[in-house]
Protein backbone atom coordinates (compact mmCIF):
# COMPACT_ATOMS: atom_id res chain seq x y z
CA UNK A 1 0.00 0.00 0.00
CA UNK A 2 1.51 3.63 -0.59
CA UNK A 3 1.85 6.11 1.86
CA UNK A 4 -0.08 9.22 1.26
CA UNK A 5 1.29 12.63 2.28
CA UNK A 6 -1.23 15.32 2.53
CA UNK A 7 1.32 17.96 2.30
CA UNK A 8 2.02 16.63 -0.98
CA UNK A 9 -1.72 17.55 -2.00
CA UNK A 10 -1.79 19.91 -5.15
CA UNK A 11 -3.04 23.70 -4.31
CA UNK A 12 -5.58 25.74 -6.35
CA UNK A 13 -4.16 28.65 -7.91
CA UNK A 14 -5.76 31.50 -9.72
CA UNK A 15 -4.33 33.02 -12.65
CA UNK A 16 -5.62 36.58 -14.25
CA UNK A 17 -5.68 37.33 -17.59
CA UNK A 18 -5.63 41.57 -17.67
CA UNK A 19 -6.20 42.45 -21.30
CA UNK A 20 -5.61 45.81 -22.38
CA UNK A 21 -6.02 46.60 -26.14
CA UNK A 22 -5.55 43.46 -27.22
CA UNK A 23 -2.69 42.77 -25.42
CA UNK A 24 -1.66 40.70 -21.70
CA UNK A 25 -0.22 41.96 -18.81
CA UNK A 26 3.11 39.68 -18.03
CA UNK A 27 5.01 40.31 -14.46
CA UNK A 28 8.87 39.10 -14.20
CA UNK A 29 8.84 36.95 -11.42
CA UNK A 30 12.22 36.27 -9.63
CA UNK A 31 12.09 33.27 -7.89
CA UNK A 32 13.48 31.55 -4.83
CA UNK A 33 16.48 29.58 -6.99
CA UNK A 34 17.58 32.77 -8.53
CA UNK A 35 15.94 32.12 -12.15
CA UNK A 36 13.33 34.61 -13.39
CA UNK A 37 10.39 33.61 -15.66
CA UNK A 38 6.84 36.03 -16.71
CA UNK A 39 3.70 34.97 -15.33
CA UNK A 40 0.20 36.37 -15.17
CA UNK A 41 -1.06 38.03 -11.61
CA UNK A 42 -2.11 35.39 -9.61
CA UNK A 43 -1.51 33.60 -6.47
CA UNK A 44 -3.26 30.91 -4.03
CA UNK A 45 -6.65 30.80 -2.82
CA UNK A 46 -7.35 31.05 0.53
CA UNK A 47 -10.35 29.28 2.56
CA UNK A 48 -13.88 29.88 1.49
CA UNK A 49 -13.21 32.21 -1.04
CA UNK A 50 -14.33 32.79 -4.50
CA UNK A 51 -12.38 32.42 -7.83
CA UNK A 52 -13.64 35.85 -8.12
CA UNK A 53 -12.56 37.22 -5.40
CA UNK A 54 -9.12 35.72 -5.24
CA UNK A 55 -8.74 37.50 -9.07
CA UNK A 56 -9.36 40.62 -7.14
CA UNK A 57 -7.26 40.39 -4.02
CA UNK A 58 -3.90 39.35 -6.43
CA UNK A 59 -4.14 41.84 -8.50
CA UNK A 60 -4.91 44.74 -5.45
CA UNK A 61 -1.95 43.08 -3.87
CA UNK A 62 0.51 42.80 -6.78
CA UNK A 63 -0.52 45.19 -8.95
CA UNK A 64 -3.02 47.74 -7.88
CA UNK A 65 -4.67 48.11 -11.17
CA UNK A 66 -8.25 48.34 -11.50
CA UNK A 67 -10.04 45.52 -13.65
CA UNK A 68 -13.41 44.55 -14.74
CA UNK A 69 -13.92 40.57 -14.62
CA UNK A 70 -14.82 39.34 -18.05
CA UNK A 71 -15.78 35.91 -16.89
CA UNK A 72 -16.79 35.09 -13.40
CA UNK A 73 -15.99 31.03 -14.28
CA UNK A 74 -13.17 29.97 -15.37
CA UNK A 75 -12.09 30.05 -19.09
CA UNK A 76 -9.49 27.36 -18.76
CA UNK A 77 -7.54 25.08 -16.19
CA UNK A 78 -3.81 23.60 -16.33
CA UNK A 79 -2.57 21.22 -14.45
CA UNK A 80 1.11 22.77 -13.17
CA UNK A 81 3.67 20.18 -11.76
CA UNK A 82 6.95 22.48 -10.39
CA UNK A 83 10.11 21.22 -9.27
CA UNK A 84 9.14 21.85 -5.60
CA UNK A 85 5.13 21.73 -5.98
CA UNK A 86 1.55 21.05 -7.96
CA UNK A 87 -0.98 23.60 -8.47
CA UNK A 88 -4.13 23.31 -10.77
CA UNK A 89 -4.28 26.56 -12.01
CA UNK A 90 -7.84 28.41 -13.10
CA UNK A 91 -7.65 31.02 -14.94
CA UNK A 92 -9.83 34.22 -15.45
CA UNK A 93 -10.32 37.03 -17.90
CA UNK A 94 -10.02 40.52 -17.09
CA UNK A 95 -10.23 44.13 -19.15
CA UNK A 96 -8.12 46.35 -17.90
CA UNK A 97 -9.88 50.04 -16.43
CA UNK A 98 -7.48 52.19 -15.08
CA UNK A 99 -4.23 52.80 -13.40
CA UNK A 100 -0.62 52.13 -14.25
CA UNK A 101 0.71 48.42 -13.11
CA UNK A 102 2.98 49.22 -10.15
CA UNK A 103 5.24 46.96 -8.68
CA UNK A 104 3.85 46.25 -4.81
CA UNK A 105 5.91 42.34 -4.19
CA UNK A 106 9.06 44.52 -4.63
CA UNK A 107 10.33 41.01 -3.47
CA UNK A 108 8.87 38.75 -6.14
CA UNK A 109 8.75 40.94 -9.48
CA UNK A 110 10.62 43.16 -11.03
CA UNK A 111 8.22 44.46 -13.21
CA UNK A 112 5.12 44.36 -15.25
CA UNK A 113 4.22 44.66 -19.16
CA UNK A 114 2.03 44.37 -21.70
CA UNK A 115 2.80 41.87 -24.32
CA UNK A 116 0.67 40.93 -27.07
CA UNK A 117 -0.23 37.22 -27.96
CA UNK A 118 2.73 37.04 -31.06
CA UNK A 119 5.49 38.44 -29.05
CA UNK A 120 5.55 37.05 -25.68
CA UNK A 121 8.83 36.85 -23.82
CA UNK A 122 10.94 34.23 -22.45
CA UNK A 123 11.32 32.77 -20.66
CA UNK A 124 7.17 31.66 -19.82
CA UNK A 125 6.12 30.31 -16.28
CA UNK A 126 4.76 26.78 -16.35
CA UNK A 127 1.70 28.00 -15.41
CA UNK A 128 1.36 30.34 -18.67
CA UNK A 129 2.93 27.42 -20.98
CA UNK A 130 0.61 25.03 -20.04
CA UNK A 131 -2.60 27.18 -20.96
CA UNK A 132 -1.29 28.38 -24.07
CA UNK A 133 -0.96 24.73 -25.10
CA UNK A 134 -4.55 24.17 -23.99
CA UNK A 135 -5.96 27.16 -25.22
CA UNK A 136 -5.23 30.12 -27.69
CA UNK A 137 -8.41 31.99 -26.67
CA UNK A 138 -6.78 34.33 -24.11
CA UNK A 139 -8.03 37.61 -25.79
CA UNK A 140 -11.64 37.73 -26.83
Amino acid sequence: MRMFDSNLRPKVGVGVLVIRDNKILLGDRRNPDGTRHWTVPGGKMEFCESFEQCALREIEEEIGLKIELIDRTPIAVTNDIHVSNHYVTLFLRAKYVSGDPEVKEKQTFNSWKWFSLDNLPEPLSITVSNLIKETKKIIP
